[in-house]
């Protein structure tokens, strides 16, 4: 009886607690997911990452700057040394100076493959935006599916608890009249009780989805979303001949494989830069000295790079060649992968469709007929508790495998669209 009672208090706080959020957003599917490409924080995110790559490009561009030094500048005065014109008004007619500017240019065509190498950096952050995409996509759908469907159970079991709230009653007068047993009114009073525990259930079911929904709908959390679309059937058919058209289309379209395979690319690049490398870099410099030669104005050219004797680049050469053929296996490994997963998901969609078709619209309609109809006998003592008990029972069991099925079949949908790496 505790229980009992614990658990019907229970009910009305969380009622009351519910009655509290004043702020209700009601949206469909189609309408949520346009909130989400809008407002996602992790996209929005992921495309800066795609504008920071492109600003590493506009970087790669640029020249290496020019390098001035001066030197040798005496802040004394030399007596000792012939005396030259002034520099600046009355000063410099006993100072040295050495100035040098330096340009460095870059050889063997490093700055064109690095510019190409950025680029290829430039898709990498869209693929990986893609992917993010796919992702969050597929976890938004699933969860306005898991949202939809416990909406589904919460009016099926707010119509048990008002049919069975209103037999209660009326077998509690009966038991004050003394016209039934109190274990008919207790049996009847038991299940009430349990479909009112189901309902609490469902409700924290919910707001674990509404967090998860808030959160990639960048909502504030005192608002309470509900899904205005219905929980159906897939409409889209499909069948075992799309299997290897589905195949190609994910080698060409998911984001996970493009991202290898640009990675392949990049690798490839990177070999070329590295090759590049171990050619030296060339500076030029056009030098000015005063005061320190035997010729009072001396400006001379120069020359000056590395000599290739001991480091000619060989480790990063063999680091770049064997990045290549990884990420050639990984680019393998992805398009296994999707293959598979495109089978399994594929044969899981079938095998839950052939227990849809066995539901249609009639059935689900005759079934909600039997139940009003085994209601009105039970209450005029035409069938017993037990009967009106086990049909009650059947009646939940089968609403409960059609709403399963629905939404098995939206989220093995939604898993194909997902593995396959583009809507259907």
């Amino acid at each position: 009886m505790k229980k009992i009672i614990f658990t019907v208090l229970y009910i009305h706080f969380f009622g009351f607690f519910s009655a509290q959020i004043s702020d209700t957003l009601s949206i469909g599917r189609k309408e949520a997911e346009s909130i989400f490409i809008a407002n996602n924080l992790d996209l929005i995110s992921q495309k800066l990452e795609i504008s920071q790559a492109e600003a590493r490009v506009v970087q790669a561009k640029f020249w290496p700057n020019p390098k001035l030094s001066i030197s040798e500048v005496n802040l004394w005065r030399t007596y000792d040394i012939e005396q030259q014109p002034a520099l600046i008004g009355n000063w410099g007619k006993n100072t040295q100076i050495s100035a040098e500017i330096e340009q460095v240019i870059q050889t063997a065509g490093k700055r064109r493959k690095n510019i190409e190498l950025q680029k290829i950096e430039v898709d990498g952050e869209k693929y990986e935006l893609q992917e993010v995409l796919r992702e969050l996509k597929k976890l938004l759908r699933n969860t306005i599916t898991e949202m939809i469907y416990n909406q589904e159970q919460q009016k099926l079991y707010h119509n048990q608890i008002s049919s069975i709230e209103k037999l209660t009653k009326s077998y509690q007068n009966q038991l004050n009249l003394g016209n039934i047993s109190k274990s008919e009114y207790i049996r009847l009073k038991a299940q009430e009780i349990e479909f009112k525990k189901k309902l609490i259930s469902l409700h924290q079911d919910i707001e674990e989805q509404q967090a998860e929904l808030k959160a990639l709908l960048i909502i504030p959390s005192s608002s309470y979303i509900v899904i205005s679309d219905p929980l159906e059937m897939p409409a889209q058919q499909i069948s075992e001949l799309e299997l290897s058209k589905w195949m190609n289309i994910a080698k060409e379209n998911r984001s996970d494989i493009l991202l290898t395979k640009n990675k392949e690319k990049y690798a490839q690049k990177n070999l070329e830069l590295q090759n590049a490398l171990k050619t030296p870099d060339i500076a030029l410099s056009l030098g000015y000295d005063r005061g320190g030669n035997i010729m009072k104005d001396f400006i001379g050219l120069g020359v000056s790079f590395d000599l290739t004797v001991f480091d000619r680049n060989k480790g990063n050469i063999q680091e770049a060649k064997l990045e290549i053929t990884k990420s050639g296996y990984e680019t393998r490994k992805n398009i296994l992968k999707s293959e598979n997963e495109i089978v399994s998901v594929f044969q899981n969609y079938i095998r839950t469709q052939q227990i849809s078709h066995e539901i249609d619209d009639l059935y689900e309609t005759t079934l909600d007929g039997l139940l009003t109809s085994h209601e009105k006998n039970f209450r005029l003592r035409n069938i017993s508790m037990l009967e009106y008990m086990d049909f009650l029972d059947t009646y939940i069991s089968n609403k409960m495998i059609i709403l399963d099925t629905k939404k098995e079949l939206n989220q093995y949908y939604e898993n194909l669209q997902y593995v396959v790496g583009q809507d259907l």
